[in-house]
């Protein structure tokens, strides 16, 4: 894995000089996150291969953090047809990036108490696509690897540790949804 971290870090230094202010420009990241996916394709797949292991299950990798300003970058793994519940990013600004096979993601926007999700979209992000997402205590999401065979690859920066967030369930009533706080876990760490 270590023959091409050059081609990681590079997706972390534009994480990084991009993800400054409390409002980042997210669409300057995401083109120039893109762009250097596209132009390193084959390489960045073969430098996370071991990640794509079949049987295993979801797994977060932290490439690299900082403090300040707070900005944090990692490589999720996405078995075969697997699926998160819908979630929040504990208001936290989020970008994600396919770099390996193809995510399902839907966009969903929570109520003032939480209680009450609708859904407000969805995007489907193959290698180099992006989506994204301001600082907001109201987005939520749910993402789903769309091959019943592959493992995906994702890049994942975020404006401070996401240590924590909620998940969303619907209740016995149809529109209310109960809430359950989450702690993430890291796999491991990928040094870029």
């Amino acid at each position: 894995m270590a023959k091409h971290m050059q081609h990681l870090k590079a997706l972390r230094d534009i994480a990084f000089d991009y993800g400054v202010g409390k409002h980042p420009d997210l669409a300057t990241m995401a083109r120039e996150l893109s762009r250097t996916v596209f132009q390193n394709k084959q390489a960045l797949v073969d430098d996370l291969a071991d990640l794509r292991t079949p049987n295993k299950g979801f797994e977060r990798w932290l490439v690299a953090q900082r403090n300040k300003p707070e900005i944090s970058v990692l490589v999720m793994a996405w078995p075969a047809d697997y699926h998160t519940p819908i979630h929040d990013h504990d208001g936290l600004w989020g970008l994600e990036l396919a770099l390996h096979g193809a995510l399902e993601v839907e966009s969903w926007d929570r109520g003032d108490d939480g209680k009450f999700l609708r859904m407000t979209g969805r995007d489907w992000l193959g290698p180099g696509d992006v989506t994204w997402f301001d600082a907001d205590d109201r987005h939520a999401h749910r993402c789903r690897n769309l091959s019943r065979h592959e493992t995906a690859l994702t890049l994942h920066v975020y404006g401070g540790d996401l240590a924590q967030y909620f998940t969303y369930q619907e209740a016995g009533e149809a529109g209310q949804w109960t809430k359950q706080m989450q702690r993430s876990a890291i796999t491991g760490y990928l040094h870029a």
